[in-house]
């Protein structure tokens, strides 16, 4: 089978595709915002870059750096279209399915490629505040419905985005929950024991839904005894959550890390700092299943997370394996939540042990191939 993938350079992206490299199919990689070189990670997949420019000039990125309204202008001739491109390659290719991977920069340019090809299947996985949060992000809600409407299987990595699909034009029946990264692959090796563990770990996405300066703050008003004994490691940090953190009378008693977005981290890596963390914190106003929260959960960390939506206590029980951060501007409620964490053992302790055989159970990498590989049978067959 073809399946003809549409999305932009990403990890989640990467971690999916990557489960079908053993699969049989031939898997097509049209990536929609053209961005950076080839991908090793994924070198077996057929990618389809470099397609943007008609002419790659000389002199190109100094003219773009110096002179930015002549670069915009000459762009404009200079630029194919993504969907003219997409047209192209469609035909070339003649896929049996097109699976783009979130809505506006992968699905919204393809759509009415798409439309004017009604027997070709399309798939279409959600992604992080795509279904929940569209009209904050600027999607017209007739454009939203109209896109759902052409679309004959979606995935979305929880149950809340499946039901608002629903009553937005998704009119089939065929779905799945499934994480959007494909499944975890957890190292056990690296997850510590409770005493073991000497890291508070803070997504630090500051950017208009990501409200990670409320975790910075919430810590400033917990005692420095409580947790001068940690190092505080923030990761994925705005400029903003940066400079807040080094500015800081608070942050400057105590042992702190940052990695900035935009940094490369692998995520090997951040698996094994998660497992030497008492706690994991992130905060938004937006977001589909929190992947790094369950990562954390699957590394024993304790996690206090947000739930917008109620889409967080879909695998946290508050108070049980985690805490639920209810009111994401609230950060008097966020620093109790941190300090009962941090001052509770026992709890944490019973959580890790539960956490890590639920993350097992339930985004298991290997279990989750063969459901992934059947499921493009079962869309072209359907």
């Amino acid at each position: 089978m073809k399946i003809l993938m549409v999305a932009i350079p990403n990890h989640h992206f990467f971690q999916w595709v990557n489960q079908l490299e053993k699969s049989g199919h031939e898997v097509y990689w049209f990536d929609s915002t053209d961005g950076g070189p080839e991908v090793s990670r994924i070198s077996w997949v057929k990618q389809i870059k470099s397609w943007k420019l008609r002419w790659d000039f000389p002199f190109r990125s100094a003219i773009k750096k110096q002179l930015p309204k002549l670069y915009t202008s000459i762009q404009k001739y200079n630029e194919r279209k993504v969907s003219t491109v997409f047209k192209q390659k469609l035909n070339e290719i003649q896929p049996d399915i097109v699976h783009c991977f979130e809505m506006r920069l992968a699905g919204f340019p393809i759509l009415e490629v798409m439309e004017k090809s009604p027997q070709l299947k399309f798939m279409y996985s959600s992604w992080g505040s795509d279904i929940f949060y569209y009209k904050e992000l600027g999607v017209q809600e007739t454009q939203f419905k109209r896109f759902l409407s052409r679309v004959d299987y979606i995935i979305t990595d929880c149950k809340r985005d499946f039901k608002i699909a629903q009553t937005n034009g998704y009119n089939h029946e065929g779905y799945s929950v499934i994480i959007g990264n494909g499944g975890l692959a957890i190292d056990f090796e690296s997850i510590q024991t409770l005493s073991e563990r000497q890291i508070i770990m803070i997504k630090g996405y500051e950017d208009g839904v990501g409200k990670a300066l409320e975790i910075i703050k919430a810590l400033e008003l917990l005692p420095v005894a409580l947790i001068k004994d940690f190092e505080i490691v923030i990761y994925s940090a705005n400029i903003l959550v940066k400079e807040y953190v080094e500015d800081s009378s608070f942050f400057a008693q105590l042992k702190v890390k940052i990695f900035e977005r935009g940094q490369f981290v692998a995520n090997s890596e951040l698996l094994k700092i998660m497992g030497k963390s008492i706690i994991h914190v992130a905060n938004s106003l937006s977001d589909g299943l929190p992947t790094s929260a369950v990562e954390a959960m699957g590394m024993g960390a304790f996690p206090i997370q947000s739930n917008p939506g109620k889409v967080t206590e879909e695998v946290i029980i508050n108070g049980i394996n985690g805490f639920l951060i209810e009111k994401p501007n609230d950060v008097e409620a966020i620093a109790n939540l941190i300090k009962t964490a941090i001052e509770n053992k026992q709890m944490r302790a019973r959580a890790q042990e539960y956490n890590v055989h639920f993350v097992q159970q339930n985004y298991n990498r290997t279990q989750l191939q063969q459901e992934i590989i059947n499921l493009y049978q079962r869309v072209k067959l359907n």
